[in-house]
């Protein structure tokens, strides 16, 4: 099957956080959010869902799934864990806010490198914590790489885990296995457990490999819960399903009580999604306010039509020219 990525599909009366945040005038390009129509296996995965009509509580998950995801991980990044290590959260931000919960109390510490994602930063102070920060470093060149030396020197005795962004929202950085290695080493030598949102980890430019954190050594597995969706990977925010990979069955019991009766189940939709999607998405797939050190800069998201991004960097190139200073 083929796919049409330039197809423009006007988003503006669908209820979009999107387009409908600004006025019509504005081409958003600030959230992580694609204009491109879910994969095909998906939608008809959901049709025959729809037209089933009856949406009654999803009380009992296809082992299927669990397998399947377990053998995506061995696939793509050379990680084998236990199906059993997978546990189903409707998104990836109630799930580091749960697993905060568990992991620390009121007046103990997170650490997290900045500049990051907004939700992350908020992370602290919905769970009662202080939020320890490591700066990035920012080579000449613009780009960030781990300063794993500014990493160790911030953590404090109440600090109780690293909440890690990989790949990095919003720098976009993948980072490599040895930056990965140092941090871990760190968190071993501290005592402190990992927290991984990788949500990105499947968008990766061709030659770059993600490595998720908890792969490197078992040692760190034990110590780490991973978050994955396939949201971003294949447009299925809205949906509201992602997976926690916890392979330390103490930890993952400890995460799942946490979780009643507040994030206990996910949606039966995004279930219908998030299955079809990592079962038969693969061909759509192979188509092609940050904190501190965020200052000066804009995220922008060009997961949308050649056309629109044309016409977006057309509007900034003219405003920036229109701004820039006569020379004398």
């Amino acid at each position: 099957m083929t796919y049409d990525f330039d197809r423009l599909i006007d988003r503006r009366r669908t209820d979009s956080q999107k387009w409908q945040t600004y006025g019509p005038d504005v081409l958003p390009l600030w959230i992580a959010d694609m204009d491109f129509q879910s994969p095909e296996p998906v939608i008809r995965a959901l049709r025959e869902r729809v037209e089933h009509g009856v949406f009654g509580y999803l009380t009992f998950e296809q082992p299927e799934f669990h397998q399947l995801f377990a053998d995506r991980l061995l696939k793509r990044y050379g990680w084998r864990v236990s199906p059993d290590a997978v546990v189903l959260i409707p998104g990836v931000i109630p799930g580091f806010n749960v697993a905060g919960r568990v992991l620390a109390a009121s007046g103990d510490g997170v650490i997290l490198q900045t500049p990051v994602y907004p939700p992350i930063l908020r992370a602290a102070g919905n769970m009662g914590l202080t939020r320890e920060e490591a700066l990035l470093a920012r080579r000449p060149d613009g780009s960030y790489e781990v300063d794993v030396n500014a990493f160790a020197a911030a953590i404090r005795d109440r600090t109780r885990f690293f909440l890690l962004c990989n790949p990095h929202n919003p720098v976009g950085r993948v980072f490599r296995r040895d930056e990965l290695e140092r941090l871990a080493e760190v968190c071993l030598r501290r005592s402190l457990t990992i927290v991984a949102d990788e949500i990105h980890c499947e968008l990766t430019y061709s030659g770059h490999r993600h490595t998720p954190i908890a792969s490197l050594d078992p040692e760190i597995a034990e110590r780490t819960i991973t978050l994955m969706a396939p949201s971003k990977t294949f447009n299925l925010a809205g949906l509201k399903c992602s997976v926690a990979i916890i392979t330390n069955a103490a930890l993952r019991e400890r995460f799942v009580a946490a979780r009643v009766d507040l994030v206990s189940t996910v949606n039966v939709l995004g279930y219908t999604a998030a299955y079809a999607a990592y079962r038969d998405g693969q061909p759509w797939h192979d188509g092609t306010l940050f904190g501190r050190g965020g200052e000066g800069f804009v995220r922008l998201n060009f997961g949308c039509p050649r056309a629109t991004l044309t016409e977006a960097l057309d509007r900034m190139r003219e405003a920036l020219m229109r701004d820039r200073p006569a020379r004398v």
